[in-house]
This record gives C-alpha cells, structure tokens and sequence, in this order.
C-alpha cells in the first residue's frame, strides 16, 4: 500500500473536521460578542483547506506528493486555526508562533501541490 494510499482516510477525517470547524467558527464569528476577528480568520481557513484535503485525498493516485501537500496543509491548519481559536477563548495561543508556523506550513503545502505537477505518476 502505498503512502498516499494510507493518509488518504486521514485527510478525508481533516477535511470534514474543517468543514465543520469553519462553519461552526463563520457562525460563531457572526453571534459572538467583543473582538471576532480571529475566529473569522480561523474560519477562512478552516473553509479553504477543507475542500483542499478532500481533493488531495482523491488525487492521491495521480499527485505523487499529495502525501506531503496534505500532511503540510492539514497541520498547518490545525496549528493556524488552533492558534487563533485558543487566543480569542483562553486570551493566550498554543505556543509562540503557532499561528506563523501554520502559515508557513499552509503555504509550502501549496508549493507542494505545484511541485507534484513535474512529477509523473506512473500507472
């Protein structure tokens, strides 16, 4: 089994926790009172990877780094949109640059994707 093979349920349990965490926090972001910014932030991306993984995990067979792209973007956006999250409950993130190092791992994700397209996937 190949390595793709084996992270595509992975992906396909980040994508719909996504999904779901990105409505629940645009939802939240909209009800809730004081400061809401960050938690619309956190939706964004929640709602922007989400279909991302779906696709990664679907392409695995024909993207040969959909492993690394998926792995880059689901944990980037944990780390991302936990970051934020926690910051507007519990006043503080989940360590110093949290939210940076999910951005960063966010967007080599995407390098990654666009890097998978020189690379043939053999059938």
């Amino acid at each position: 089994m190949m390595l793709n093979e084996r992270l595509q349920p992975l992906f396909l349990v980040f994508s719909g926790v996504f999904g779901c965490a990105g409505v629940a926090l645009a939802a939240a972001a909209s009800h809730a009172g004081g400061d809401t910014h960050l938690l619309a932030s956190a939706s964004a991306m929640c709602l922007a990877h989400a279909p991302a993984l779906l696709a990664l995990a679907l392409a695995g067979e024909r993207l040969k780094t959909a492993w690394l792209a998926g792995l880059l973007i689901g944990l980037g956006t944990l780390l991302f949109a936990g970051d934020l999250v926690v910051l507007r409950f519990a006043g503080s993130g989940l360590f110093p640059m949290a939210a940076p190092t999910g951005g960063f791992s966010m967007m080599f994700g995407w390098l990654t994707v666009a890097i998978g397209a020189f690379f043939s996937r053999r059938a």
